[in-house]
């Protein structure tokens, strides 16, 4: 720890046994016992309670948390104003399907996507309880809306594991690993990733020739424009290695979708609700989807998703598309709490601290041998780890060993893709913080890189 970080302080780490401890040991070996072993435990943390950005687990020892609950508790863990929220709707009433009956609430917060979701306009929303069913709502409404069969998706992207969303999602093998069949009619294309172009581009090119591929071959040889609902895709590829596309990546798929009558969808389940320093990624490119499909962030932990679409679009009658437990009301007043601190001062701290953490990482590829590239936008920032930085040969088993060292230091972080570090804390983090994220994870690089 540096000297100008102090270990007492309630918002830095403070380890008090070895890890795991012996709660934490006893926790982790029932878990084996009687939890499904196709969840992707990384470390043995057991959590008693969080507070902002710090976790505590059942030993004592304390944290700085910089995976979120996988970008879900963008307003730190158990804010008092959404924990208040929760409360205040919990001893109103708990639960009245909003697919049977209608609840206050659930309008203002429709409402209130309608005015920050892109374009402007008239929307409707359709509520569901996580991100992989809002994509699984957006599949349908395509397929409804344009009475067309098929699906564009992106190598790498990763949009859930339910079905429609798994037959989209093209990360890792062990995702689809014996799931198939899968849904007919999806159509994978080279997604814009300059570190590593696909299609062998120079960095400058690499968007080009992405689009190019999709319109000249794949829209002419392997599907008919004609029969594609939609174009989906993740504005950051989240799962596949917070990998950001340049800008007119996505004005191209948003061309061909107009030129075409093509939908666009946006996946901004991980990207969205102010993580990226504005309330959608899409906005960075100045692109406007046709249906925004959203989750994680937007009621800082509670199960909740949506499907946000042109109203126009949205016109689907009673009994098309339902959810028993989508837009529950105690999940949707902790969205509506959520929102207010987001707009509150939230999005531009992401901005803030996002601009701060990557002018701080800016030299690492030159100073570590490891770093091969960093990117992101706001508190959405990925390290892509390297065995060697001309050949970019992937530092896959490298890259687990930093996160289990910095584990060790009472830093919380996670993969992404097979060789990439993710930074994604809650968006209250303050330099404070940042510095001692920063100054924990430069040790365990350092750790890593001397073996």
């Amino acid at each position: 720890m540096p000297k100008t970080l102090t270990a007492t302080s309630e918002k830095l780490p403070h380890l008090k046994t070895p890890l795991p401890g012996p709660e934490a040991r006893r926790i982790v070996e029932a878990d084996a016992r009687y939890i499904s072993p196709s969840y992707t435990r990384s470390y043995p943390f057991v959590i008693r309670r969080g507070s902002g950005a710090v976790v505590e687990d059942v030993d004592g020892n304390r944290f700085l948390d910089f995976s979120a609950g996988i970008a879900v508790v963008a307003t730190g863990h158990s804010h008092p104003d959404v924990v208040a929220a929760i409360q205040r709707q919990a001893a109103d009433f708990i639960h009245m399907s909003g697919t049977d009956f209608y609840y206050e609430n659930m309008v203002e917060l429709a409402r209130k996507l309608e005015e920050i979701t892109p374009p402007a306009g008239p929307k409707r929303v359709f509520f569901t309880n996580s991100g992989t069913e809002a994509i699984e709502a957006a599949l349908k409404l395509a397929r409804w809306a344009t009475g067309r069969t098929h699906f564009i998706a992106f190598y790498g992207c990763f949009h859930g594991r339910t079905y429609g969303s798994l037959s989209l999602t093209s990360s890792k093998p062990v995702q689809r690993e014996r799931m198939g069949p899968f849904l007919p009619g999806v159509v994978h294309a080279p997604f814009a990733y300059p570190y590593r172009c696909p299609m062998n581009a120079p960095a400058d090119r690499c968007a080009e020739a992405c689009l190019s591929y999709l319109e000249n071959t794949i829209l002419k040889t392997v599907v008919s424009p004609k029969d594609v609902a939609a174009i989906v895709v993740e504005p950051i590829q989240g799962e596949g290695g917070y990998v950001v596309p340049p800008n007119e990546f996505l004005q191209g798929l948003e061309r061909l979708c107009r030129q075409h009558g093509m939908l666009l969808i946006a996946d901004e389940v991980q990207s969205g609700m102010g993580r990226t320093g504005k309330w959608w990624a899409v906005e960075h490119a100045g692109v406007t989807p046709d249906i925004v499909c959203v989750a994680k962030g937007i009621a800082s932990g509670m199960p909740l998703g949506a499907a946000i679409a042109r109203a126009d679009l949205m016109s689907w009658p009673p009994g098309a598309h339902a959810s028993t437990f989508g837009g529950n009301p105690v999940c949707v007043a902790a969205a509506l709490a959520t929102m207010r601190l987001l707009e509150d001062g939230l999005i531009e701290n992401a901005r803030k601290m996002g601009d701060y953490l990557m002018q701080r990482l800016a030299d690492w590829p030159r100073r570590h041998r490891l770093v091969g590239e960093v990117r992101g936008r706001g508190l959405m920032i990925g390290l892509e780890l390297v065995r060697d930085q001309k050949t970019k040969e992937r530092a896959t088993d490298e890259r687990n060993a930093v996160v289990q060292a910095a584990f060790e230091r009472g830093l919380l972080l996670l993969g992404c893709g097979p060789n990439t570090l993710r930074l994604m804390p809650p968006l209250l983090i303050d330099t404070e913080q940042a510095d001692c994220a920063l100054h924990l994870l430069e040790e365990a690089v350092t750790e890593v890189e001397g073996k």
